[in-house]
């Protein structure tokens, strides 16, 4: 449901950008209104009154462009197979809705100057900080090594650094950040319970 809300809404305002469809300024409108803007926190006039705290959400459900579009689903649909798979489809949305949260919040607390933010990667890095959680609390448990989770968030600080690097610095990574801490939190408090050996868990 996630991708295909996110993939329609793309294709609208990509059909609106070359004129096909609709007026070509619509992308700009929809980011005023849906966009994640940290200046409505600190004073800014809303467009409407919820919009401080919609945008919370709504930023999450649109996208840059096509390439922003297809990566960010493509993880989606990667990650969210795993979580979905432990604690089902409500405990990955109350994990989604989380890390989105935790995501815009920390945009909010730590980017400067404050430009919009778009896009659905904040959460995606929440399901990556669920999903660590979990083997971390998995291995822990059973007295398995530590370091495939070590090993896979220090890639995920390579790929942030790399992606900062290709971006010239036009990278969310505060949202990241906020998504990835929100996501290991909300799957802790979702699922804290460690799987049995003979349940998945890996040498």
């Amino acid at each position: 449901m996630l991708i295909a809300v996110c993939s329609l809404t793309e294709l609208l305002l990509q059909l609106t950008d070359h004129g096909i469809i609709g007026p070509t300024r619509l992308r700009g409108l929809v980011y005023h209104y849906g966009a994640f803007w940290p200046g409505l926190l600190g004073g800014w006039a809303p467009n409407y009154t919820l919009q401080p705290w919609t945008m919370f959400l709504s930023y999450g459900l649109l996208h840059g462009g096509i390439a922003h579009l297809l990566v960010n689903m493509l993880t989606l649909w990667s990650l969210g197979r795993g979580v979905i798979s432990r604690v089902g489809a409500r405990g990955f949305g109350l994990i989604y809705v989380g890390a989105l949260i935790g995501g815009a919040g920390a945009f909010a607390a730590l980017a400067q100057p404050f430009p919009p933010m778009v896009g659905a990667s904040g959460a995606l890095f929440g399901l990556a900080g669920a999903l660590l959680a979990w083997n971390y609390v998995d291995r822990y448990t059973h007295r398995q090594g530590l370091w495939p989770v070590a090993n896979a968030a220090f890639w995920l600080v390579i790929l942030n650094l790399v992606l900062w690097w290709a971006m010239s610095g036009q990278l969310a990574w505060e949202t990241h950040l906020g998504g990835f801490i929100a996501g290991w939190v909300m799957a802790l408090l979702v699922d804290p319970r460690p799987l049995e050996e003979d349940e998945g868990t890996q040498p």
